[in-house]
């Protein structure tokens, strides 16, 4: 089941009022934001779902914004995906999410650890709201309740089937019809719904129900997934109308980058994946480059990035290796320049370092009180996205220090090597 789940007041309110994507996208231009609903110290809509091209729920959160905004519940085609009013709709509900990323339980730990200040509401599965709510996230400020869009929703099922074909022997097929009546059995299926899943056979008790921020009379109205050609154009349409990046790329180009990993050099698979994630940004996307070891140089400003393109590329592939490592100076110096470039887009920082810091003035714990977001808008803050690189066990990197420096911003920590280091990247883009 995929539902937008929201913080609501404690305790919530005794009537809902029926709630569909077409308020997600008046909330997320509103200049006034949640201060129009008596709420102004939680500052701005913010929202979050999963990358489409990667996500299911994702998928199936830009498809129900199509449908929405041209008031269908079915037949949706190409025509209407590409209409001007159904690409401005989908604009606005995009324009309030604080990142993307691969999966839902990103969503559900940042909106119930952080609260109001950080997420408004997120696309996600039923269960977590369950999860949520019987506290295995922690002490919740408020309760969560799971949405149940008016214009329609869809259910994420998993399938099983027992195919016939000319592969499938009858010792095959026996085998699975026994672990279908496994799965079927009173025994798994009570199972499932302990986890707060809907039982394959229908039936639902607790913990689906009110109690748990849940319905288990809703959803009143399923949505199909539209023919393959229509989910092909609304994928192209969001890579258009999705919230667009402002991402500085940092690398550090000290002496140790010239060791040799695997039959390379590091700084050679550090300029292959930088220059992977270059291609992978959208021509409205702005991205900088900046290099440093004992100092800091910036190769090429925040500006957008296709018709610079190439450009970028070039000062990539001639980073050179040489000098100590400076790397709490930079980052702050960087999330300063980040901070003041005017945008309404994502921003984020993406820092490549193989090394411990040996050059900054600034201690971990002045960075960290610089970089850590705070007030009502904290979900719009700078996400820092560290990348500790080197061999595969890390040798020689301050994997603790790169972990918080990302985890206190809404950032992830990532290992590299020049092994993996296009995979790592291509992970990082997926945010975007």
């Amino acid at each position: 089941m995929v539902a937008i789940t929201r913080i609501w007041d404690n305790p919530p309110p005794k009537v809902f009022k029926a709630i569909g994507w077409s308020d997600i996208a008046q909330l997320s231009t509103s200049a006034s934001g949640w201060a129009a609903y008596g709420h102004p110290e939680w500052g701005d809509f913010k929202f979050g779902h999963t990358n489409p091209d990667d996500s299911n729920s994702g998928l199936d959160a830009v498809i129900a914004e199509n449908y929405a905004a041209v008031n269908k519940k079915r037949n949706l085609t190409g025509a209407d995906v590409n209409t001007a009013s159904t690409r401005e709709f989908v604009a606005n509900v995009e324009s309030s999410i604080i990142h993307y990323g691969e999966s839902t339980g990103t969503f559900a730990t940042e909106m119930f650890t952080r609260g109001t200040s950080y997420l408004s509401a997120a696309v996600m599965y039923e269960n977590l709201v369950v999860e949520a709510n019987q506290g295995q996230f922690g002490h919740l400020p408020y309760p969560v309740v799971a949405i149940y869009p008016r214009e329609g929703t869809f259910f994420s099922d998993h399938p099983f089937a027992i195919l016939h074909a000319s592969w499938v022997t009858p010792a095959k097929q026996a085998a699975a019809q026994v672990f279908r009546d496994y799965l079927l059995a009173p025994a798994q299926q009570q199972k499932a719904l302990q986890y707060g899943f809907r039982p394959g056979t229908g039936a639902t008790g607790s913990p689906i129900n009110q109690a748990n921020g849940v319905d288990p009379a809703q959803p009143t109205t399923l949505l199909p997934v539209p023919d393959a050609s229509v989910v092909s154009a609304i994928q192209s349409s969001w890579d258009e109308q999705r919230r667009k990046v402002d991402v500085m790329l940092i690398i550090d180009h000290s002496g140790s980058m010239n060791d040799p990993v695997g039959g390379t050099t590091k700084i050679v698979g550090a300029r292959q994946g930088l220059a992977e994630f270059v291609g992978l940004l959208g021509d409205l996307d702005n991205v900088g480059l900046t290099e440093f070891s004992a100092d800091e140089q910036t190769l090429s400003p925040m500006s957008p990035v296709g018709p610079k393109r190439q450009q970028v590329l070039n000062e990539i592939n001639g980073i050179t290796a040489s000098g100590n490592t400076r790397l709490y100076d930079t980052i702050a110096d960087q999330f300063q320049q980040l901070q003041n470039f005017s945008s309404r887009h994502i921003k984020a920082i993406v820092v490549l370092t193989d090394g411990v810091d040996d050059a900054s003035s600034l201690t971990l714990a002045q960075l960290i009180q610089r970089i850590t977001p705070a007030g009502s808008n904290a979900g719009e803050g700078i996400k820092i996205f560290t990348i500790a690189y080197g061999n595969s066990h890390g040798s020689g990197v301050d994997v603790n220090a790169l972990t918080q420096i990302a985890t206190v911003t809404g950032g992830q920590e990532y290992a590299g090597t020049p092994q993996n280091i296009k995979q790592v990247y291509l992970d990082i883009s997926k945010f975007f």
